[in-house]
């Protein structure tokens, strides 16, 4: 009896792991978005070399109306994490300034693992507030190229 609740147990964490590690196949990886309320065109735009997992890295980030007029002082929050394994992100990424019109550096970003991540952006300004999901997903390869989705 404990022999088959044990492999009962083992089966499932081995069928729970494996389904963690493989994000959707019709993942949305795309580096621009409109926000829900398409109130805002959202581009993000990661390192050009994927950094190493645990290692601080910044990215940037393009807001702009839909009509493509670059939306300044706005005020950007960060969240996210990885759906799959139920956990946010490991640091407090925030934006930490206005680099141009329109586009704002977001500094303190860490993947602490290689998989599906979800960068949530909440965006306030005179425009109004609005929010949009990004999918990343960091493979196990080095010195690769970011796919920022």
């Amino acid at each position: 009896m404990y022999r088959n609740i044990t492999t009962v147990l083992l089966v499932a964490a081995i069928l729970g792991a494996s389904a963690c590690s493989t994000p959707p196949t019709d993942l949305d990886v795309s580096l621009a978005h409109a926000t829900v309320e398409k109130k805002f065109v959202v581009t993000m735009l990661p390192p050009l070399v994927m950094p190493a997992v645990n290692q601080m890295h910044s990215w940037q980030i393009k807001v702009t109306s839909p009509a493509g007029i670059p939306v300044t002082h706005a005020q950007i929050v960060v969240d996210g994490g990885m759906p799959q394994h139920g956990h946010g992100l490991p640091t407090q990424p925030r934006v930490t300034k206005e680099l141009a019109d329109g586009t704002y550096l977001l500094e303190g970003m860490k993947f602490s693992m290689t998989g599906w991540w979800e960068i949530k952006l909440a965006i306030q300004s005179a425009e109004g507030s609005d929010r949009v999901t990004f999918n990343t997903v960091l493979a196990s390869a080095p010195a690769a190229p970011l796919t920022a989705r």
